[in-house]
């Protein structure tokens, strides 16, 4: 049985090696080598670089454990031995700098680790294992890719999904909460239309820098003014692009911008105020066109099932330390399909990576968060969980919570 001491040295090997969204060709091979060797049946190529492993042992559940694979174009500074040095190309051609900055590493490593374990105790539980290691969640899009290639009809529809996300709480403690867990997301690029000309004549223009500007401003009042202080909504414009030279006023403005949201009908009334305030803007600048509102992406909400929440909590406090209520994310995650297109309940837990000891002595909740939110997060070139325990817990966490769901082995 492969020790800590090699899962360690698997790990730091993926964290120096990521590898962009749809391109984990060197992640998937290592995937799939292990789960052969661990006994699994192994389908590679499953939405482009998924691979499943399938572990059938008898009559009972179907037991999902997810993983995502990709890393980020980050460029990694963090200074550790094993820091990554590797480039790829971006979906637009760009070279990048490539880091693990949001731990996909760690849920390879510590889902690898589980799905050893879980073959070597085959006596004690019964039903099926299927391992999911996916691919391109940080671009939205891994889930549905392997949905659309038949994820289901390959494999049998799942009796629970479970999963986990590394993130700054203390190693040695997980956070679950039921309930709205992850936010939806929603991305637009929208493009504005004016008309260009020579900057000493704006007269002659309907300028849409001047046009976006105003947009931008007024989209603010989205979140203050259109959505009630007990729900929950962010707006945040990401990208504003026009023009190419301080004296030439554009044909064209491009604003991109970011929606999270935990209830549809406050996504909805938020998506609706955004087209609404695009179309006023441009109609007020006198646009020569309509402004364009293109989703380039989406995903709903992770919802953690209350009644599978309890049924996995005694699972996940046998694994770590502490098992407390983070309450929901804002960030987004598209595990969730997996278990809306299944009609199976979820379970999506935070496990946590920072070094304890920056959390020494503190007596309440708030001094952990406070000390939390100072620490470099997930997506930031200086995020670098510790190696322990963060993979003993999250592998323990991973087995623990699949045997609370498959079928105890009763002999005779």
């Amino acid at each position: 049985m492969t020790t800590a001491t090699d899962w360690s040295a698997l790990y730091r090997d993926l964290h120096r090696h990521p590898e962009l969204s749809f391109g984990e060709t060197r992640t998937a091979g290592i995937v799939a080598e292990r789960l052969a060797s661990s006994g699994f049946e192994v389908t590679t190529g499953i939405g482009r670089t998924g691979v499943v492993g399938q572990m059938r042992n008898g009559d009972g559940p179907v037991v999902l454990l997810r993983a995502d694979m990709d890393g980020l174009p980050v460029e990694e500074r963090t200074g550790l031995p094993y820091a990554s040095a590797d480039r790829g190309l971006d979906p637009d051609g760009n070279d990048v700098a490539v880091m693990h900055a949001c731990g996909h590493d760690v849920h390879v490593t510590c889902l690898l680790a589980a799905c050893e374990r879980l073959a070597t105790e085959g006596d004690t539980w019964t039903g099926t294992l299927l391992a999911v290691f996916q691919p391109a969640e940080e671009l939205g899009a891994g889930a549905r890719a392997m949905l659309d290639d038949g994820l289901y009809e390959r494999f049998p529809g799942p009796s629970v999904v479970l999963g986990q996300h590394v993130s700054p709480l203390p190693a040695g403690v997980i956070g679950l909460h039921a309930g709205p867990a992850y936010a939806a997301t929603d991305s637009l690029r929208i493009t504005l239309h004016g008309r260009g000309g020579h900057g000493s004549m704006p007269e002659t223009t309907v300028d849409p820098v001047v046009m976006a500007a105003a947009t931008v401003l007024r989209l603010q009042s989205v979140v203050a003014r259109e959505v009630a202080p007990a729900d929950f909504a962010v707006v945040t414009v990401g990208r504003l692009a026009a023009g190419t030279k301080a004296n030439v006023i554009p044909d064209d403005a491009e604003i991109r911008l970011n929606v999270r949201t935990y209830d549809a009908a406050v996504r909805t009334r938020v998506l609706a105020a955004i087209e609404r305030i695009v179309r006023g803007e441009a109609a007020a600048a006198g646009a020569p066109a309509e402004p364009e509102l293109e989703h380039f992406e989406t995903l709903p909400p992770v919802v953690n099932d209350p009644q599978a929440v309890e049924r996995t909590r005694a699972a996940l406090e046998a694994s770590c330390a502490m098992v407390a209520d983070p309450g929901a994310v804002a960030g987004s995650e598209d595990v969730g399909l997996l278990a809306v297109e299944a009609g199976a309940p979820c379970v999506y837990w935070m496990l946590g990576g920072a070094d304890p000891a920056r959390f020494a002595g503190l007596s309440t909740s708030e001094e952990l968060i406070g000390v939390v939110r100072t620490l470099p997060s997930n997506h930031s070139p200086l995020f670098a969980p510790v190696v322990e325990p963060t993979l003993a817990v999250g592998t323990a966490a991973l087995v623990n919570a699949a045997l609370a769901w498959l079928g105890p082995n009763r002999p005779g």
